[in-house]
């Protein structure tokens, strides 16, 4: 009998934090190495969802390649977004019934292709067609890594490296940028996508290798995952929390975008400090995951939430130079940080025994936000900054309201 089935042993309560989704935990011999495994998937978070913040520094050139419109380019974000976000629906059930490492390594070996072909398009209407396929392939990582870490994971150590998987897509959008940029500037917005190509290839070899053996196929079919999706949306305790989460990426990309499109700082070089300005709150906030934690999750969004929208409201009027925006950013990507990991928790809490069901709803509810950012921005930064600001406030306080009324709505069942 294969090794991890004969050492399973039943968990408590499916669906509480940390608890496999099947209901079944790993015995302790068995759990994944903490350190290789973490340095693996941080490094495959920052370059698979960095990938939607990587055309932000070069649409400009790619404007000019193909003969655009520089905000017709905001669709190479969203396409990337759409199809990134709709994956997630599609591989979390995949990974319950195949397989996490199955899964993961064929994505991310996947999307070393299409990330190459991207790199290749000829036009814009192609190239758009293609970065909804990559988002597609790329899908694969997010909601099936968080899933396997709720099971393959030491129960203690478990929101440590959750924290530092979702902090890990946040700090994409400033490390996408950066080196973006930077390759941009030295070789052409061409070679960004296939660097980009190359290194998915290598993580493909690196996840095979650090994550732990699939168990064998259970379950009757994945379709019966799929069937289980209209339940989950129809909690209580869940659905207003799916409508308040694309609030996070949203007002995320949406602030980088408006700062690139809009004209804030001139100068290159300048620009480059100011997306590099947040990086100390995405190193920090994790470091304080063991004294955040001690919050609970629904108060820590609604908390968190409520200043990212007071910092956007405070930029908005007083529309700082470079200096007060990248203070003011700082705080603002501090706040999301503290947001992400939280919402997640918040999620699995109330999901009861289709816990991986509804992560991948909410990853897909996460970068649907991601993907209509940029067209916020398409459609607002034409009347100033400070007016896309005021609407990002807007947006982030209705979500604070969504969440604080769902604190004492019931959870999904546990079986």
């Amino acid at each position: 009998m294969d090794r991890d089935v004969s050492r399973q042993r039943k968990s408590g309560p499916a669906g509480s934090p940390g608890a496999p989704s099947a209901g079944l935990e790993t015995a302790p011999s068995d759990y994944a190495p903490l350190g290789r495994s973490l340095v693996v998937f941080v490094i495959t978070a920052i370059l698979a969802t960095g990938q939607m913040y990587a055309v932000i520094p070069v649409m400009d050139a790619m404007a000019s390649a193909w003969s655009a419109s520089t905000s017709s380019l905001t669709w190479m974000a969203s396409a990337f977004g759409f199809g990134y976000a709709g994956g997630f629906v599609v591989f979390g059930p995949l990974a319950d019934r195949f397989g996490h490492r199955r899964i993961v390594v064929a994505g991310i070996a996947a999307t070393a292709v299409t990330t190459l072909l991207v790199g290749c398009a000829p036009d814009l209407g192609l190239g758009i067609a293609l970065r909804v396929l990559q988002g597609l392939t790329v899908a694969a990582f997010p909601p099936t890594v968080l899933s396997y870490i709720s099971e393959r994971i030491a129960p203690e150590r478990r929101m440590v490296t959750t924290t530092a998987i979702t902090t890990s897509f946040l700090a994409s959008a400033v490390v996408g940028q950066v080196a973006s940029q930077g390759i941009a500037d030295a070789f052409g917005w061409r070679a960004v996508f296939i660097a980009g190509a190359v290194a998915f290839g290598i993580m493909a070899f690196a996840l095979r290798a650090v994550m732990v053996a699939d168990r064998p196929p259970h379950g009757a079919s994945p379709l019966a995952a799929y069937r289980s999706i209209p339940k989950v949306v129809s909690t209580p305790g869940l659905r207003l929390l799916y409508l308040a989460t694309p609030a996070v990426f949203g007002s995320f990309v949406a602030v980088y975008t408006g700062i690139q499109l809009g004209g804030i700082v001139e100068n290159n070089q300048a620009l480059l400090a100011l997306r590099a300005s947040s990086l100390p709150a995405m190193i920090v906030i994790p470091l304080l995951t063991p004294w955040l934690s001690r919050i609970p999750n629904a108060p820590r969004v609604a908390f968190a939430l409520l200043l990212a929208a007071l910092v956007a409201l405070l930029t908005g009027i007083l529309n700082p130079g470079t200096g007060g925006l990248a203070v003011l950013l700082l705080l603002f990507v501090a706040a999301i940080t503290i947001a992400t990991p939280a919402m997640v928790g918040t999620v699995g809490e109330r999901s009861g025994a289709a816990r991986s069901t509804a992560l991948s709803l909410c990853t897909f509810c996460f970068f649907v936000g991601a993907s209509l950012g940029p067209q916020l921005v398409g459609a607002l930064i034409g009347s100033g900054f400070s007016l896309l600001m005021y609407v990002l406030a807007a947006v982030l306080l209705t979500a604070t309201v969504l969440v604080f009324i769902t604190r004492k709505a019931p959870s999904a069942p546990r079986s």
